[in-house]
Formats: structure tokens, C-alpha cells, sequence
């Protein structure tokens, strides 16, 4: 990458660090839901630390979650989920949507869920902790997918032309990769049930698969999630060449006898003076 490129990945990754102390803009929110889709890479840290350690020997399996090392295998996996549910709260307290606060508990019942993993891998067996496991990971997922199409995606609408997804798309000429993105995103995010059959492929093997599909999955979603917040940028004219008038031009009048208030708005001026008056704006 270019040098600018990788000031700006080490600066956006260093204010994370600074989450809660400042207010929240849309690459540090967007940037920490990244390292939410890199819980394998993050708590892998600890087994390639501990393979060096034992000098990558053949009992290297001691180094996994079965490990004395697991708690710290687990703060590491959910530091980023830490961070989302720090800022959520830091934009409810700035802002005073309780949308933020719903968002904030998306991030603290992922932190359930992946403790709960985490305590059940470690002891193993099909006893109590797996059931826990069972039931905290099958509510963060349903919690999870309902704000992926919801909220980050703004789709499920049923009466719009497309039926399922939204009125206005970025990717009109390509429909059916919202259905695609729909079905992998709620497929991926019960990917956790290979874990569930005792017998089969090694765990390790299967976590890896895991990790791998999550990443893809957030590939996709941030096409998605992007989209739908340029689309809002643009409904709110926060991203536009030109902000509509409060009153309307007519070049074709002559030396301007008639009175220019007794001209009728157009739609757009009509909108934007509503926004003017409803923030108190003096009007034009």
C-alpha cells in the first residue's frame, strides 16, 4: 500500500484503542466491525505463541482451547466485540437513539456466546456447558442476522418491486446478488453448528473453516453495508453535488412584478423548507 494508505489503517486501528473517549464516526465503527470477523486470527495468537514456546514439537495440541492459556485466548477474541459495544453506548449517550443501545446488546450477547465457547471447549463433552453453549450462540445469531438484514443491510421490505429487499439499489442490474448475500449471510452465521457432531472431521480443521467462512462473510456485507450508507448519505443530503433551494427560480419571469412568494414551491424546495423550519432555520 501506499505510505498515506497505511497511516490511515495504523491511525483508524489506533483509535480504537480510544474507544468511548471521543465521539464515534463511521470508519471506527465500520473498521471495529472488521476485527469482529477475525476471532480465529485473534485467538490463535496465544497457540502461535505457545508453538514457539514448546519449539513446534508433536505435542502440539496442548497449546488449544484445552490449555491453561485458554482465558487469554478468549479476551483476545472478544476485544473487538468490547470495543463495538463501548462505542454503541458512546453514541446512545451522544446521541440518544436507543437503537445504539439494541446494537450495544448485539455485541454483549456475542461476548456471552463466545465465553460459553470457549468454557465448553475447554472441559468438552455434551454436559451442561455445551447446552449453555448451545443456547447463547443460537440467540446471538438470530440477534446478529436480524440487525445484518435489518439494520446494516435496511432490507426484508415486502412490499417493495423486489420483494425482500429495498426501494432504492446500487446493484439494480445484478438483483439476484442480494438473494445470494441473503442466504450465504444466514448459512455463515450458523456456521458454528459444525461443531456439533462429535464424530467427523478434527475440530481444529473445522474452526479453521469457520474462521475462513466468517471472513468471506464480511467480505460480502460491507458491499451492502456501504451501499446502504451512501443511500442514507444521499436521502439526508449529506453526500450531494447540490442542496435543493428553499424557493424556486423561474428564469422565464420578466422584471419580477409578481411576488416571489406567491410562486409555488417545488417538491424539493418544498422538503428542504420543512428541514429548515423543523431546525428552527429563518426562512429565505
Amino acid at each position: 500500500m501506499f505510505r498515506s494508505s497505511r497511516y490511515w489503517l495504523f491511525k483508524s486501528v489506533g483509535k480504537l484503542l480510544t474507544s468511548g473517549s471521543r465521539p464515534v464516526e463511521f470508519t471506527d465503527f465500520w473498521m471495529g466491525d472488521q476485527f469482529c470477523s477475525l476471532v480465529f486470527t485473534l485467538s490463535n495468537l496465544t497457540l502461535v505463541g505457545c508453538l514457539y514456546d514448546e519449539g513446534f514439537n508433536s505435542n502440539w495440541r496442548k497449546c488449544g482451547t484445552t490449555s491453561r492459556l485458554w482465558p487469554l485466548s478468549f479476551v483476545l477474541a472478544i476485544l473487538p466485540f468490547l470495543i463495538r459495544l463501548v462505542q454503541s453506548v458512546k453514541r446512545y449517550v451522544d446521541s440518544g437513539l436507543y437503537t445504539h443501545l439494541i446494537n450495544a446488546g448485539k455485541y454483549g450477547s456475542g461476548i456471552v456466546a463466545y465465553f460459553c465457547y470457549f468454557l465448553w471447549r475447554h472441559q468438552g463433552g455434551l454436559g451442561s456447558k455445551f447446552v449453555v453453549w448451545c443456547i447463547f450462540q443460537t440467540f446471538y445469531s438470530l440477534y446478529a442476522l436480524a440487525w445484518d438484514l435489518l439494520m446494516d443491510w435496511s432490507i426484508l421490505r415486502f412490499h417493495e418491486h423486489y420483494p425482500l429487499l429495498r426501494k432504492e439499489l446500487v446493484y439494480s442490474d445484478r438483483i439476484y446478488v442480494y438473494y445470494f448475500a441473503i442466504l450465504s449471510n444466514i448459512l455463515i452465521r450458523f456456521i458454528w453448528v459444525l461443531y456439533l457432531p462429535m464424530q467427523g472431521p478434527d475440530m481444529m480443521l473445522r474452526t479453521f473453516i469457520a474462521g475462513i467462512c466468517e471472513m468471506l462473510r464480511r467480505l460480502q456485507w460491507n458491499f451492502y453495508r456501504l451501499e446502504n450508507e451512501q443511500l442514507g448519505n444521499q436521502d439526508q443530503y449529506r453526500a450531494t453535488r447540490e442542496v435543493p433551494l428553499p424557493y424556486s427560480l423561474d428564469e422565464s419571469r420578466g422584471d419580477g412584478d409578481e411576488d416571489e412568494e406567491s410562486q409555488p414551491l417545488n417538491r424539493f424546495s418544498q422538503r428542504a423548507l420543512s428541514l429548515r423550519r423543523l431546525r428552527g432555520a429563518p426562512e429565505v
